[in-house]
């Protein structure tokens, strides 16, 4: 069940065995899409590095993710058909030609983009994705990206916010689409969507 404002998240508990230990958003997309495919349930993920690793609080330390005081979290995961073809993400999807021009759309699962802090008040295990849309001028990109670290940058005139449980995006021409930092390819049509507590990871 996803979190409820004012509610404890998680509970103390070690990496199963059957766990797989994680580095990157894009390793543990990789075990997410390779479970899904094969109609096989998601292992539990144990949480290293990357932007959901941030956000829900990692360590990087592996031998913490077998020791008493571990974690477990539910956790969402993204859902995205694109031009037809399913695919998941943990942490964002990104839709962009370039970060200088262009229309940019981010749908966000957790709070982090790197060294941005994308989505301050986002959480991974609220049921929704966090959606920010945006056609800015050059010297608005260089005003927002000056308070991307520091998550001040919203909110803004010019970029949309969304908090949505799913979402029809229908772009003018093909464009670039990223799912946790891994360029999949360009698109037109995308249909995104959260699944609740579809991961299990370990911190």
């Amino acid at each position: 069940m996803t979190i409820s404002k004012g509610e404890v998240w998680g509970e103390p508990g070690r990496l199963p065995r059957h766990g797989v230990v994680v580095r990157s958003d894009a390793e543990a997309r990789a075990i997410v899409t390779a479970a899904r495919r094969a109609g096989e349930p998601i292992p539990p993920l144990g949480l290293l590095g990357g932007d959901l690793c941030r956000t829900v609080g990692g360590t990087g330390d592996e031998d913490r993710l077998r020791s008493d005081s571990a974690t477990l979290l539910p956790v969402d995961l993204g859902a995205v058909l694109v031009d037809g073809r399913l695919h998941w993400f943990v942490a964002h999807l990104v839709v962009r030609r370039s970060w200088w021009r262009g229309r940019v759309v981010a749908a966000m699962n957790a709070q982090y983009l790197g060294v941005w802090d994308v989505v301050p008040r986002g959480h991974p295990n609220d049921g929704r994705l966090d959606v920010l849309d945006a056609d800015l001028s050059f010297d608005e990109r260089l005003q927002v990206r000056s308070r991307l670290k520091a998550g001040t940058h919203l909110p803004h005139p010019r970029i949309k916010e969304r908090h949505v449980t799913a979402l029809q995006l229908d772009l003018e021409r093909p464009t670039p689409i990223y799912l946790d930092g891994q360029d999949i390819g360009p698109a037109t049509t995308l249909s995104i969507r959260v699944e609740p507590d579809a991961l299990t990871c370990v911190v």
